[in-house]
């Protein structure tokens, strides 16, 4: 089995990569987890936007995103394909970003709005909540810090 991490600003991907993320991301936070909202915001055209994806033997198996917030850096749209749940592949991809992190800036923080439920994993990489529980295109979401 062959993984593969990336990672590029939308202007520099290959048209077919961007689709399987971009349909990746609303096959399973628009139509799996029932939550019509605007999935496509905008902010993957911000020019130091970070996309970054894992494939496992050629097949998309989860991406995330990087954003610059005013005083940190925002990670977000944290999804693993159905196909490669449950083999470790979201935390790999995780901790790659979080690498990433550290390398456009290693000396800022780091934000990410989890989904509740998510909270503990995310605390496994060392984020704390800063925020309470809040409602979000109807998911309970909490602020976590590194």
């Amino acid at each position: 089995m062959s993984t593969e991490f990336n990672s590029s600003n939308i202007a520099e991907m290959n048209p077919i990569t961007l689709y399987e993320v971009l349909k990746l991301r609303t096959d399973v936070f628009v139509v799996e987890q029932n939550c019509p909202y605007p999935e496509l915001d905008g902010r993957d055209l911000e020019p130091d936007c970070e996309l970054i994806w894992a494939t496992v033997d050629g097949e998309l198996a989860g991406t995330t995103r990087i954003l610059h917030d005013d005083d940190a850096l925002r990670i977000g749209r944290v999804v693993a394909s159905p196909n490669h749940r449950g083999t470790g592949i979201a935390r790999e991809l995780f901790a790659y970003t979080l690498d990433r992190c550290k390398q456009l800036d290693p000396n800022s923080k780091v934000v990410l709005d989890a989904q509740a439920p998510l909270q503990k994993w995310y605390g496994s990489f060392g984020f704390t909540p800063v925020s309470d529980v809040f409602l979000e295109d109807g998911i309970l979401h909490i602020t976590m810090e590194l």
